[in-house]
């Protein structure tokens, strides 16, 4: 395969804008906002490139405006569900023969349209459908998404130009094939470029897929859907369908062509659809690939060793960026009584300076969180942390629905490490913090490590190297992404392939090559240039 290819600068991560006050990215955003806002969307499933619509109209709400009325999806039925995988198992030869590089052109464009014209349209329907500040819209919906596009092009250059070794006489080479039937893909509220990555990620090698995005991110599935059909992608490619979950999962994983699962989500979801595939594992063509991100209960841990202000400002902004609700949150700290007071001292003058409000605001660094459920899930833990003899609120702690759902940033202290607060995921701004005696270092070590079944993000912060290393071993299976003197979140694709094990799923690492290999089928070819014509060997004489 030509390298020249791969010479053209596909991955280079988008620069993110930084929307300080008065800058003309910032008004033209919020005008973009503004307009949306006022705005009343219709939003239909795309079944075969074609709108389809239902006599289901549901209301979409904003977080940050729960009366607020800017329009509705077209809910569908499990017929739909049919013709999702009908249209895309009808495109898939035509598919499946269009040569890598036009389907590589097709993301690229996608790419630059984001970057361009729809940066405004996509980031301001992130804000106002899931209640992102500018920054994180930014960083997320335009950035990460733009950098998926482009690295995955880029990777799967690199992964078609990986061939095996050839002896004189033959050659041997291998196909990088898309997988036999269709793809799923379920995907999350709370990152656009998550439910933009996984099916487009699939298409892109070939693959075909039917997509169900949460009902909670909607709006901005339709820009995703906008763009990639003004980019070219085909009719029947990428299918969009709003169903009710639980029977689409089951319709989809019990057809003998399914293929392929690319999910993220909550784990007792993907437990359940893992074992709806074991259930039906003998009724598919080929086995299928199953591949998932659910979710953590993120660490930081600080050794006596540690700055003061570094564990602080990690700790505000890992626990309480985008309200918690990055799967990468920082969500339990263990921090040691030599540093605690001081530690508190800092994030609580940071946390009072904090601004709380609508995205239409660029100051708000918290924004409300998704809707009702989880705002009375955060108030349940901050109720039951107040009237509790082993946990204290002591930070935060109020709650707002009369206008949106704001839970405010909220640290509770625990003098028992199995809290519940401290072990469960809570998917909300809400931090809590286990001090430990300096001594006893290595024993909370065994502590962060045995006290979750998750393992996707962890944070140590220390100054002493022998601390940081001896934390490294201890955490080596307790987090997929590991971070020294960071916050644990904030992974960029091509610079920290991201994903986790235990209950936090397959650890496939999206946002790197790991991840593309498990949408193909690889094909070994030998062709022997002249064959032999008698069956003896040498050694037979």
């Amino acid at each position: 395969m030509s390298k020249a290819i791969s010479q053209v600068p596909f991955a280079v991560n988008e620069p993110v804008n930084s929307y300080a006050p008065g800058t003309p990215e910032v008004k033209s955003l919020i005008a973009q906002y503004k307009k949306m806002w006022a705005e009343k969307i219709e939003i239909p499933m795309i079944i075969n490139g074609k709108e389809v619509k239902t006599d289901n109209k549901v209301q979409l709400q904003s977080p940050q405006d729960h009366a607020h009325d800017f329009g509705f999806y077209h809910r569908g039925t499990m017929q739909h569900v049919d013709d999702a995988i009908n249209a895309a198992l009808a495109a898939k030869k035509q598919w499946n023969e269009l040569g890598w590089e036009q389907r590589a052109a097709i993301f690229l464009k996608a790419a630059d349209l984001l970057a361009g014209p729809y940066r405004d349209v996509i980031n301001a329907a992130t804000m106002i459908g899931q209640s992102k500040n500018v920054h994180q819209a930014e960083i997320d919906s335009a950035c990460e998404f733009i950098d998926f596009l482009r690295f995955n092009v880029e990777f799967m250059t690199e992964m078609y130009s990986e061939q095996p070794v050839s002896d004189s006489g033959i050659w041997n080479r291998v196909e990088y094939r898309p997988l036999e039937g269709f793809c799923f893909a379920v995907t999350p509220f709370n990152f656009t470029a998550i439910s933009g990555n996984l099916p487009t990620c699939m298409a892109m090698l070939g693959n075909v897929v039917v997509w169900k995005p949460s009902d909670k991110q909607i709006y901005s599935a339709k820009v995703i859907m906008d763009v990639l059909i003004e980019a070219g992608l085909p009719a029947g490619v990428i299918n969009m369908i709003f169903t009710d979950g639980k029977e689409t999962a089951e319709k989809v994983l019990a057809h003998r062509d399914f293929a392929g699962l690319h999910f993220t989500g909550s784990t007792k979801v993907f437990q359940g659809m893992w074992k709806m595939i074991g259930d039906n594992i003998h009724n598919y063509r080929t086995y299928p690939r199953i591949v998932g991100e659910t979710g953590g209960k993120d660490f930081v841990i600080a050794h006596p060793s540690a700055n003061v202000e570094a564990v602080a400002t990690a700790l505000v902004r890992g626990a309480f960026e985008y309200q918690g609700q990055k799967c990468s949150a920082a969500s339990r700290a263990y921090i040691p009584q030599s540093l605690w007071a001081d530690v508190k001292k800092v994030m609580e003058n940071q946390i009072n300076s904090i601004k709380i409000g609508s995205p239409e605001d660029p100051s708000n660094f918290i924004n409300a969180v998704i809707d009702k459920n989880s705002f009375e899930k955060c108030k349940g833990y901050i109720d039951r942390a107040n009237s509790s003899n082993e946990a204290n609120v002591v930070i935060g702690g109020k709650t707002d629905d009369s206008k949106g759902w704001f839970v405010h940033p909220t640290v509770i202290e625990t003098t028992n490490p199995q809290y519940e607060s401290m072990v469960e995921e809570i998917f909300g701004p809400i931090l809590s913090v286990f001090v430990y005696e300096d001594a006893k270092w290595a024993e909370t070590l065994e502590l962060v490590d045995s006290s979750s079944p998750y393992s996707l993000t962890g944070s140590v912060f220390a100054q002493d190297r022998y601390a940081i290393n001896e934390a490294f071993k201890a955490l080596e299976n307790a987090s997929g992404n590991f971070y020294i003197n960071d916050k644990p979140t904030g992974a960029v694709v091509g610079q920290q392939p991201f994903g986790g094990g235990r209950a936090s799923g397959t650890n496939d690492k999206a946002g790197s090559k790991m991840n593309l290999l498990r949408w193909t089928s690889v094909r070994s070819i030998k062709e022997t240039f002249v064959s032999p014509k008698d069956y003896k060997y040498p050694y037979l004489g």
